[in-house]
């Protein structure tokens, strides 16, 4: 029976188809599983903060959204879900963000897109999957690109590519423009926290890792998830996202009422059905 509220948007890219259906060392327990919690100091001097569980490859590794942490819900239940089923799991902090040093101002989509690249790097061998919320959807659309064939899945939830340009540039007016160019950064009113603190350095770093704006490859099975009721990352541009990238097993799931937080119980149901979709057959 069908799921109401929930609309599958599906791709056949071949004919452009589209159907409707340093080390510190501690020790943390995760849903009565141990997993490491650990720092390490990457190439550029930042130390990035991050938890890993072992278990059964490919390693799913979480990237969060933007001022967003490893402590958030998603990533937490997926690190439940992944010490249940016997899967490698790893999250971290980006620099500027959570237990990771930095000041999250003097950071930009760059910075950020080093840091998964080196954690990935340094913590994890083999085939990985990527699961990228909001910002971490556009950074694991590019990292999907540039580790090639060792990403071996990937799910975005309410992914918001070239959101510095497209969504905050776009947005701003003459007076919010010349302020920036001023005093090198404005504030910005948030409905999550204290206000984002919007530099002229993150948008320019922007501009030279947008995803809409040139060709998008994706070679591995892809799942994008978006909610209806997002007033952050509009529907719009989840449908925009599936039009411009070109792969063989690429699909979108609309989910009715969810919002850009997609963290209540049918949300995150979706989620772990999306990790089982691109994930080997023998570990379902």
């Amino acid at each position: 029976m069908a799921n109401p509220g929930l609309f599958l948007v599906s791709r056949r890219s071949a004919f452009g188809l589209y159907h409707v259906e340093n080390w510190a060392f501690n020790i943390v327990f995760i849903g009565g599983a141990m997993a490491s919690h650990r720092d390490f100091v990457s190439a550029q001097g930042r130390r990035l903060a991050y938890q890993r569980i072992l278990g059964k490859g490919p390693e799913i590794v979480f990237l969060s959204g933007f001022k967003s942490d490893m402590q958030g819900k998603k990533a937490l239940h997926l690190a439940q879900w992944a010490t249940r089923r016997d899967r490698r799991f790893l999250r971290f902090d980006y620099s500027g963000h959570g237990q990771s040093s930095g000041l999250f101002c003097d950071g930009c989509i760059g910075d950020w897109l080093t840091d998964a690249e080196a954690v990935i790097a340094e913590l994890t061998e083999g085939p990985v999957i990527l699961v990228g919320s909001s910002m971490g959807g556009w950074i694991s659309l590019i990292l999907a690109q540039r580790l090639g064939a060792r990403v071996a899945g990937l799910v975005t939830i309410a992914a918001a590519p070239d959101f510095t340009e497209d969504s905050i540039w776009a947005g701003f007016n003459a007076n919010q423009r010349a302020e920036l160019k001023l005093n090198g950064q404005i504030a910005l009113t948030s409905d999550y926290d204290e206000p984002y603190i919007i530099t002229q350095r993150l948008i320019e770093d922007g501009r030279q890792n947008l995803v809409l704006h040139k060709p998008l490859e994706l070679s591995c099975s892809t799942r994008f998830l978006q909610g209806t009721a997002d007033v952050d990352v509009d529907m719009s541009l989840a449908l925009r996202l599936l039009a411009h990238a070109s792969g063989p097993d690429i699909q979108l799931t609309l989910v009715d009422g969810a919002d850009h937080r997609f963290s209540d119980d049918r949300c995150l149901g979706l989620i772990e059905t999306a990790l089982i979709d691109v994930s080997p057959p023998v570990l379902n």
